[in-house]
């Protein structure tokens, strides 16, 4: 699931974060070095001092997210373009399977233009499903197979209604509160409301006495009254999404899809439209990963000689393995080096046909950079997907890997160093997530040609993506998996005590956090790469041969899945 920009704001409210005007992080502070009082990643001082002078080639980075702002003024000279397609002529010029796939393609819409905003959780679906399965059965009589299903249904049924109760209460609370703030205004009788307009102001409206208590608190906080409303009126249509949508069982968006869904290989469907309805997520990924450096508009990207391949996938509410499954593969098959995957959920039923497009991204020297999440949990193999590990083949599982060594999973850095130094709600663990990047108060681009800072993990991925991009530009000799290494070995390590994110009060070692201990640093990437003798054959450092040349759709059709 995207990670919503309200988090910043629920957070606060919970008391686990608290920003002030005062307090404000620099809004390049994920380039910059630790030397500067923040825990960047040492992009300028790897450009300004490793590759000054040198000349890389075009990486090609595929974004599957909720969509990409293609014009904006910081992207549109990055976009990747597909220069064998004809733009808007409704044919597919190039033969790849996909029609007027100008800058990527989009897996939730429909050939008629129609695209899918919403959706559940997969938690609501799976509820679904196996409500369905096991309607007027008597548990007894179940066989063992279905027994565990059913046990899952049991477990999935209580999340989701014990969440629509409590949605039901919190979503109506803060419409409520949105309410109030109109009429706050109205009382006051100007939107543009101080701390002294507040003081002494008498209303006879109980819900508009608490809208003040909120709004003098956030005040006090550095917080402007516009900022107020706007975050909690984003607040009230996030909790009212879920009601409506995610936790909605009755609620199904995907007939509108037009697909055979049972099908996982049935690929034959979406559109050309890769911004969608909602490009906020997806368009503040892309700048963090390729923002023009030189044009002095707006933000700088990590890396420069990057295109950007958007493909929507990612909906408001959880991706569907098979949209993921297809998109891996049409980035494989288009040309993508990197693949940035910024989503994720709690369970996976055909994690299978996911495990195939992610084996085809291994074949082909295809990296691919995770988000590990936002529940401020420790994570495993089984509690967080997409996943490196490979869902047990049986007898071929005796001859493959176990993980993918082209998978790198990154958690998310506060601005601050310090105790406060992993950023509040990212996940951790020192078995599946390999490294930390910056990934609070990320300042990067939005859709119509706005700027705005997010977090999450979803914004410590492109970081990550965008340093391995780097590497793939000047190292172009280097495979998918030699990327992987190196920018965990380059990783700063650091042991400092830390709050251990998703608690307040325990105390661990930064370096417990992850599988390197350490953060993602360009600057040491480089370095190492210069001293890393590349196995990718026929290619050389001078700028010679192809980074990942484009393939037709019935190329390599004994791997593809």
């Amino acid at each position: 699931m995207l990670n919503k920009k309200w988090i910043g704001l629920y957070l606060f409210l919970m008391g686990a974060v608290a920003l002030t005007a005062q307090d404000k992080a620099p809004e390049n502070w994920f380039n910059l070095d630790p030397s500067e009082g923040v825990p960047g990643v040492s992009t300028e001082k790897a450009y300004q001092e490793l590759l000054k002078g040198k000349k890389g080639q075009e990486v090609v980075v595929a974004v599957i997210d909720s969509g990409v702002d293609y014009e904006h003024e910081d992207l549109d000279d990055v976009m990747w373009v597909n220069v064998d397609e004809i733009p808007g002529n409704g044919k597919d010029d190039d033969n790849n399977g996909y029609v007027d796939d100008i800058h990527g393609w989009n897996f939730l819409g429909n050939k008629s233009g129609e695209n899918i905003e919403h959706d559940n959780l997969e938690v609501t679906r799976l509820y679904k499903k196996y409500g369905e399965m096991f309607e007027g059965k008597d548990p007894e009589d179940l066989s063992k197979k279905e027994k565990a299903l059913f046990a899952k249904y049991e477990e999935y049924k209580k999340v989701v209604e014990d969440k629509q109760k409590s949605l039901e209460e919190n979503a109506g609370t803060y419409a409520a509160i949105a309410e109030a703030l109109d009429k706050l205004e109205k009382e006051v009788g100007k939107e543009d409301i101080s701390a002294e307009d507040l003081d002494g102001l008498d209303t006879s409206d109980p819900m508009v006495g608490y809208a003040v208590q909120i709004v003098k608190s956030l005040m006090a906080q550095g917080q402007t009254f516009e900022e107020i409303k706007k975050d909690l009126n984003g607040y009230a249509e996030y909790l009212q999404g879920q009601y409506e949508y995610h936790y909605n069982p009755d609620f199904n968006p995907r007939p509108l899809i037009n697909d055979n869904y049972e099908d996982p290989y049935d690929r034959d469907y979406g559109n050309g439209d890769v911004r969608g309805p909602d490009a906020l997520h997806g368009t503040h990924v892309a700048g963090i990963i390729a923002a023009e450096r030189d044009n002095d508009l707006g933000m700088k990207g990590v890396a420069n000689n990057v295109k950007i391949m958007s493909i929507r996938t990612v909906p408001d509410g959880d991706e569907r393995d098979k949209d993921v499954a297809a998109a891996i593969v049409y980035a494989v098959d288009n040309g993508a080096s990197v693949i940035n995957m910024s989503f994720g959920k709690g369970a996976s039923p055909r994690k299978d046909v996911v495990d195939e497009a992610v084996r085809y991204a291994l074949k082909n020297d295809v990296l691919l950079v995770h988000a590990a999440g936002n529940d401020g949990k420790e994570v495993t193999n089984l509690n967080n997907f997409p996943t490196d590990r490979f869902e047990k083949r049986g007898f071929l599982n005796l001859f493959g890997s176990k993980y993918a060594d082209n998978w790198i999973e990154v958690g998310a850095l506060n601005w601050k160093t310090g105790e406060t130094l992993a950023a509040p709600f990212s996940n951790y663990s020192p078995e599946y997530v390999d490294l930390f990047a910056p990934g609070m108060a990320i300042y990067s681009t939005t859709p119509d040609n706005g700027y705005e800072d997010l977090q999450g993990t979803s914004m410590a991925a492109p970081v990550v993506a965008g340093v391995a991009a780097m590497l793939r530009s000047y190292y172009p000799d280097l495979t998918a998996e030699q990327v992987k290494s190196i920018l965990m070995q380059s990783a700063v390590k650091d042991r400092t005590k830390v709050k251990k994110p998703g608690s307040k009060e325990d105390m661990v070692s930064f370096s417990t956090l992850s599988v390197t201990g350490g953060i993602v640093n360009a600057y040491e990437a480089v370095k190492l790469a210069e001293q890393t003798k590349g196995k990718k054959k026929g290619v050389s450092r001078n700028g010679g041969g192809a980074s990942n040349a484009k393939k037709g759709k019935g190329d390599d059709n004994s791997v593809r899945p």
